[in-house]
């Protein structure tokens, strides 16, 4: 206990001083793709001018190119969050929270109620954890709260094993063009990537062992939460509803008309049409489910006002990684890294060395699906050529794409939002459970595949 406390002390005290605002942390990251892809078309003899040329053009050309999948991804998170400040799931989480006694019970609660929440919807689980952490925070106390958001955020380690993993639900649905294109052949079941045997058991060492990683970080002296803003709670109905303006926007009857339409056509989506689950699903599922808990528009509408407020980070940040993804795919850096894992594996570790790979690559393009563009086409092959299935190889770049986000703060941003920290004060804590997550993930990839 006293070395896991020590090395997360240490690890925050170099965070607290050297790691910069998360923009800047992008535009930083920006500059060193940049130089790198200059450098790989140096190598191939271009000229410096052209070679400075091409990398802008990259960079420019790759800027827009993500803008419907930013817009899939940000509205997971707002419709997550909008689910979160719905008055039964305040209600339960409040509940929860009575039963919380002690610190490391606050630790211990908050790391497994954020894993089950992301392993459900990664949006949801990023609030419910931020949500989750407030709570507890206000009623124990000598509770430290920068590890407490921090137990928060580990939950997102097993987001990409879960009902919203992007690179699972694509490779699922029939007729996704990446698939088509990349696989040639059948989409991949579900039971075969997050419901398979290998990856439960995977994410069930993950939701045993990291409470108790998290617990022993606790240091000696508390941080407690400081109340910067009151409750979220939702607009209390008007005593006189004089106008049909009023009237509409606080009938439940808007509300469960549209969940309606939504609920009839995801009933043709997945029983007539027998298609799978996909991002553009799991919005409306959790848009339904927003819209039926508030329970009546202006309701909604406030929890949808405070939901935006998280995203902006986000929306600022999502371009520039786009550009950063152009500059690494167009160059050729991302297939270089890439290839260099997939020449020094054979079938045995080649998850692994999978896994690896797809660390490094996310923490410059932190986006599952956009991550799978730029691996796929040299991870496919490989894996074929080595007889290794091709789910094993989807999911050991999920597990690699999750597992560097512990370090890579743009996902960290919507939870620091609600939390009201910096990046700087949890990603101490969240460098050790970057150690131990990807010693447990190794393992499991080595010994069950």
């Amino acid at each position: 206990m006293t070395v896991i406390s020590s090395m997360a002390d240490s690890f925050s005290r170099v965070m607290e001083r050297w790691l910069p605002d998360a923009f800047l942390f992008a535009v930083l990251i920006t500059i060193l793709v940049f130089i790198a892809a200059t450098g790989i078309q140096l190598d191939k003899e271009l000229a410096m001018s052209q070679a400075l040329i091409n990398t802008s053009t990259y960079w420019g050309d790759g800027i827009w190119r993500l803008l419907t999948f930013a817009m899939q991804m940000v509205l997971i998170l707002v419709l997550g969050h909008i689910l979160a400040l719905a008055a039964p799931v305040q209600k339960l989480i409040g509940s929860i929270a009575s039963y919380v006694q002690s610190v490391g019970q606050a630790i211990v609660v908050t790391t497994v109620v954020a894993m089950l929440a992301s392993w459900l919807n990664w949006g949801f689980g990023l609030v419910i954890g931020a949500v989750m952490a407030k709570e507890i925070a206000r009623r124990v106390e000598n509770v430290h709260y920068p590890l407490l958001v921090a137990s928060a955020y580990s939950g997102f380690l097993i987001w990409h094993a879960g009902l919203s993993g992007s690179i699972p639900l694509k490779i699922a649905s029939p007729g996704n063009d990446a698939l088509g294109l990349l696989l040639n052949q059948q989409a991949i079941p579900l039971s075969q990537t997050i419901f398979s045997g290998q990856v439960l058991i995977i994410v069930g060492a993950l939701v045993i062992t990291l409470p108790l990683v998290n617990w022993m970080m606790m240091p000696k002296k508390a941080q407690p939460y400081i109340e910067t803003e009151p409750n979220q709670q939702s607009s209390p109905i008007q005593a006189s509803l004089d106008t049909p303006a009023q009237k509409m926007e606080h009938s439940p009857v808007i509300n469960l008309l549209l969940a309606t339409l939504i609920m009839s056509y995801c009933w043709v989506h997945f029983i007539q049409r027998d298609a799978g689950l996909g991002l553009n699903q799991v919005n409306l599922i959790l848009l339904v489910m927003g819209l039926i808990l508030h329970w009546r528009p202006t309701h909604f509408l406030n929890a949808a006002q405070t939901a935006i407020k998280g995203c902006s980070g986000i929306v600022l940040q999502f371009p520039l990684y786009a550009g950063i993804m152009g500059m690494m795919t167009q160059s050729g850096l991302a297939a270089e890294i890439s290839q260099w894992f997939v020449d020094i594996s054979t079938r045995e570790s080649f998850p692994i060395y999978t896994f690896l790979s797809a660390g490094v690559v996310n923490f410059f393009v932190p986006s599952g699906g956009g991550q799978w563009a730029i691996q796929a086409p040299l991870i496919i092959p490989a894996a074929e050529s080595l007889q290794v299935p091709l789910n094993q190889a989807a999911m050991a770049v999920a597990f690699g794409d999750a597992w560097t986000n512990m370090i890579q703060p743009f996902w960290a941003l919507p939870l620091l939002g609600i939390a009201g920290l910096s990046i700087r004060q949890i990603m101490g804590y969240c460098t050790v459970i970057l150690l131990w997550s990807g010693l447990v993930i190794c393992i499991g990839l080595w010994c069950l595949y």
